[in-house]
């Protein structure tokens, strides 16, 4: 972990990504602990947005079942699903 997920930003990120499914926990923290450290400030938007979407549309965008409407959206899906376990 990096001196940066110390920060209260991080803590309170590290909760939000907290979805109730281990799935989609592993998902969203795999890309706060990967990607957010360089992410540009476009791309963390994105994942704030993603991190404000319902629980159940997130489990059918990540297993494929939809896609989001938005492309924006559905980019920063595909990239997160595409990250490495």
């Amino acid at each position: 972990m990096s001196v940066e997920s110390d920060s209260p930003e991080i803590k309170r990120l590290r909760w939000r990504c907290r979805r109730g499914m281990r799935e989609l926990d592993q998902l969203m923290l795999r890309y706060l602990d990967r990607r957010w450290p360089t992410a540009d400030e476009s791309e963390r938007n994105l994942f704030l947005r993603l991190l404000d979407t319902e629980d159940d549309k997130l489990w059918r965008w990540f297993m494929g079942r939809e896609r989001p409407e938005d492309a924006t959206l559905d980019a920063i899906v595909t990239l997160i699903a595409d990250l490495p376990a």
